[in-house]
């Protein structure tokens, strides 16, 4: 009869131990129900302020948009100047070699011209002491002509009195 009390005490005593386990487990899933929603509250939360900060995002984007366009036109000026700058300074480059080459010719011709004045007025020179020997030879030749022409008829007379005058 010893084996009832000692059977009836194992039986309470698993039973103690199946109740505790029971119990542990219960209150073990009830923490873990409540951290679940805890966690599941933070995480809603955080997808919440995900959510919010993708549509920052956007709305950032969409303002940038437009700065963006306005930046990649800027860019196209930018590079359009550039070109025409370099077309500019080609040109000037070409402009000023061609005004060094005309300047040279200008020169040249400058040069050439006062060597054609000077060799112009020194012919002038000469031929008006030509002229002036020519007019000496002619009043010479009138002179002499006069001394032996006849004063009384009317072309010696005017022959003569022209010479007088130019004497």
């Amino acid at each position: 009869m010893k084996i009832v009390p000692v059977m009836a005490f194992l039986s309470v005593s698993v039973m103690v131990v199946m109740i505790y386990q029971a119990v542990r487990q219960e209150l073990e899933l009830r923490s873990l129900k409540s951290r679940m929603l805890e966690t599941s509250t933070e995480l809603k939360q955080k997808e919440h302020s995900i959510i919010e900060e993708k549509n920052k995002i956007q709305d950032l984007n969409k303002q940038l948009e437009p700065l963006n366009k306005q930046k990649d036109e800027l860019n196209k000026k930018k590079l359009d100047i550039s070109r025409s700058v370099q077309q500019m300074t080609d040109s000037l480059l070409i402009c000023n070699t061609d005004k060094e080459v005309t300047e040279k010719k200008k020169a040249e011709t400058t040069k050439a011209l006062a060597e054609v004045q000077a060799g112009h007025e020194e012919a002038k020179k000469r031929a008006e002491q030509e002229i002036q020997t020519l007019k000496l030879h002619i009043l010479d030749r009138d002179k002499a002509i006069c001394t032996f022409l006849d004063e009384t008829k009317e072309e010696g007379r005017k022959l003569c009195s022209i010479a007088k005058a130019k004497r």
